[in-house]
């Protein structure tokens, strides 16, 4: 019932931007928080961005300064705009809600950057 579908990554080169988007469907949105998340090949999945339903913000100290999430509470969408890309940032993000055992994933967008 509750689908997460991600999109808008892509190859970028270091230094480049991406906007992705996250529409959820099948599930309460405007009350609980959401976040961005990463996995990179090989590594643990980790928290990006998350943003709580009064609008506070939290960033992966990686991303600090460089990612901002935001979220349009009548779309039921959330939005991680990316600048300053680096190749570190080379995962597949997800959406999912923030800080609660997660026992559904979508499928995730690919975000490669890479000169």
């Amino acid at each position: 019932q509750v689908q997460l579908v991600e999109s808008g990554g892509g190859l970028v080169q270091p230094g480049g931007s991406l906007r992705l988007s996250c529409v959820v469907s099948g599930s309460l949105f405007s009350i609980y928080a959401w976040a961005w998340y990463r996995q990179a090949p090989g590594k643990q999945r980790e928290l990006v961005a998350a943003i709580t339903s009064g609008g506070t913000t939290n960033y992966a100290d990686s991303v600090k300064g460089r990612f901002t999430i935001s979220r349009d509470n009548a779309k039921k969408t959330m939005y991680l705009q990316m600048n300053s890309l680096k190749p570190e940032d080379t995962a597949v993000y997800y959406c999912n809600r923030a800080n609660i055992a997660h026992n559904y994933w979508g499928q995730g967008t690919q975000v490669t950057v890479s000169s």
